[in-house]
């Protein structure tokens, strides 16, 4: 098969973009977490939403979540190990469509930094689990100016 030199450029231009930004979350692929299961064991105990979000890094898409509206006092924790993650106070409306908090609980969640959309983000996953959460920004609240924009589908609520 041969190639035209545009799909040559574009399958290169690919190439070097995945070489010099590398391929999704290295960080979080070699650590270690407490909390381990083989993809089958993962797959077999998440909801398939749950599983794409919080093994596979996707995104649910905006306003689908109920745990948007949720506002009852609580926490929140992973969907997939029950780590705490955020304090139902520290949550906020941010008009993004996703559950978003202005701090983490102590030790919840880890951060990494990500290029899949060819900037760099930083990532946040369950510290316990190493399941992916979502996305901090620095365009939050006070007192922190953060912005922890959560996938709903890889968290539960505790009330309480």
């Amino acid at each position: 098969m041969l190639l035209s030199k545009r799909k040559f450029l574009s399958f290169a231009s690919s190439g070097a973009a995945v070489f010099v930004f590398g391929c999704g979350n290295s960080a979080t692929a070699k650590t270690r977490y407490a909390v381990t299961y083989s993809d089958a064991e993962w797959k077999r105990r998440l909801s398939p939403a749950a599983y794409l979000v919080l093994r596979r890094e996707d995104t649910e898409r905006p306003y689908t979540s109920a745990l948007n509206s949720e506002k009852r006092k609580g926490t929140f924790v992973c969907a997939g190990c029950n780590q705490r993650l955020f304090a139902s106070g520290t949550k906020f409306e941010s008009g993004t469509g996703w559950p978003s908090f202005y701090a983490p609980l102590t030790g919840g969640v880890g951060t990494s930094t990500d290029y899949k959309i060819g900037l760099p983000r930083t990532e946040v996953h369950c510290a316990r689990c190493g399941g992916h959460l979502g996305h901090v920004f620095n365009d939050g609240p006070k007192p922190t100016g953060k912005r922890y924009c959560m996938n709903g589908v890889a968290m539960k609520f505790i009330p309480g």
